[in-house]
């Protein structure tokens, strides 16, 4: 089951239920014991009604975050998500695409979807926005050695990221992620 003290996974799984969508919540209380380690647990399988499947990892943000400087579109992960997602795709095969969900809270005015995208939870107002593991990986830069996590740059970020309703409408375009998705490139932060 989802963690249900996560609002970001909370919210995500009630925007799922809403509009009917078919999905499965995943046990996030251990890791997946595989050969040669363990794997973290991706948040969701959905499957909606127009075909394919997707293997959902949610990344709760604050839009902006932040207390000093307001910082819109953060899109930051760790290398264990990733490398774990993408093990995961490798486990379920080509029919399932691994998506990386920003479930952004808005904490002001403005918005990272249109003001119908909007969904409402709990009083709080959130922007779903997803982009596939195999455009985040390439991308993605260092952000930090000490918390092991990268990001993208916001430019890039919003050419690949979507409203998470139109991943789930027409079904996936499976990409074929390479042998090693989660060794990501070692340049300087954008």
């Amino acid at each position: 089951m989802a963690n249900r003290d996560n609002h970001y996974e909370a919210a995500f799984e009630e925007f799922l239920r809403e509009r009917r969508m078919a999905y499965v919540a995943v046990d996030e209380a251990r890791r997946s014991l595989v050969a040669g380690g363990s794997l973290k647990s991706l948040d969701f399988i959905v499957s909606p009604e127009e075909g394919g499947s997707w293997l959902v990892d949610v990344k709760g943000r604050r839009f902006p975050s932040g207390d000093t400087t307001q910082q819109y579109w953060r899109n930051w992960s760790t290398r264990d998500d990733l490398w774990s997602l993408a093990q995961w795709h490798r486990h379920f095969g080509q029919n399932f695409e691994p998506l990386l969900v920003f479930a952004y809270h808005l904490v002001a005015g403005r918005s990272p979807v249109p003001e119908a995208e909007l969904f409402v939870f709990r009083g709080q107002r959130y922007g779903f926005v997803a982009i596939r593991l195999a455009d985040y990986v390439p991308h993605a830069r260092p952000l930090s050695t000490s918390w092991d996590t990268v990001s993208m740059s916001t430019p890039i970020f919003r050419r690949y990221a979507r409203p998470v309703s139109q991943w789930f409408s027409p079904p996936p375009a499976v990409a074929v992620l390479g042998d090693a998705p989660w060794q990501l490139a070692s340049a300087e932060v954008e």
